[in-house]
């Protein structure tokens, strides 16, 4: 089923043909009385038959709505232009919003990549682009929406790791919010063109580990940090002791052999590193 426009005419015309018919209707049932003509009182019953039925063909359609029509089962079309109308007489009308919609889904409970249990959400903002998709396509477009949007969080979840600990994946849920809502968003408006909604954006707004395994998760975590923190300190100490020795021997301050260097070497390594204040001990020589 397609969208398609809908015949329609000025609704003042309407209401112009409207005084027009009731005036007939007036002037005829009046001139009966007087005259007892059963032909006027005829002309009286058809023309207020034709008022109720263009009665029946006045619409108002609302800013940013449509209104999908049937006569008989029929479909007819659509009205999308907002104001004062009048259609065709005795046609059903269903009231689409073609409005900006914003759906918050539940907080689910998945596996990621690596089969860690994890809680997810997003945030669906959506508009119907199709009216005609959405009443005739889909038996309730918004129940259709909801359901569709959590299934394809649920599939988007599962094709990424929660987060990249060992650098083996290029996107992770945690570390590449933007890509993953970009696949969200692609994922869903395959899932929900048949009702003809147009997914604007879909982006995870809650993200975190399953309660049983969030504190071994953030224990590893915070290894992690410490592990980056000390590759970092080794590396600024590995330096710090590189140019130490090669400023002595440069300058001639003290003739080292390989033994008194590599000592040396253990002892600044000891006090740059250790996380504890070293304690100096100084040699002030032989007394004898």
């Amino acid at each position: 089923m397609k969208e398609k426009e809908m015949f329609k005419v000025n609704g003042l015309f309407g209401v112009i043909l409207f005084l027009v018919f009731a005036g007939i209707v007036v002037f005829s049932f009046r001139q009966f009385i007087l005259s007892e003509n059963f032909l006027m009182l005829t002309v009286a019953i058809v023309f207020l038959l034709l008022t109720l039925l263009l009665v029946s063909g006045f619409t108002i359609i609302q800013p940013n709505s449509a209104k999908v029509f049937t006569l008989f089962g029929s479909y007819l079309g659509v009205i999308k232009q907002e104001g004062f109308w009048l259609s065709v007489p005795l046609t059903a009308r269903t009231n689409v919003s073609l409005r900006v919609i914003n759906f918050n889904s539940d907080k689910l409970k998945v596996n990621d990549l690596e089969g860690n249990p994890i809680e997810i959400a997003a945030v669906v903002v959506y508009k119907v682009f199709d009216s005609a998709k959405a009443v005739f396509d889909v038996e309730d477009y918004k129940e259709f929406v909801h359901t569709q949007s959590e299934t394809g969080l649920r599939h988007i979840a599962s094709q990424y790791p929660y987060d990249n600990f060992n650098n083996d994946y290029e996107i992770s849920l945690r570390q590449h919010s933007d890509e993953v809502a970009d696949e969200l968003t692609k994922d869903l408006q395959n899932r929900l063109v048949l009702a003809g909604v147009e997914i604007i954006e879909a982006r995870i707004m809650h993200l975190a580990y399953s309660s049983e395994i969030a504190h071994a998760m953030l224990q590893r975590q915070q290894a992690k940090a410490v592990l980056a923190a000390r590759k970092v300190i080794v590396e600024g100490a590995v330096s710090m002791v590189k140019s130490a020795i090669d400023q002595l021997s440069t300058e001639g301050i003290v003739e080292l052999d390989e033994e008194k260097k590599a000592q040396m070497v253990n002892n600044l390594m000891v006090a740059l590193v250790s996380e504890k204040g070293s304690q100096p001990i100084i040699n002030t020589g032989s007394i004898y």
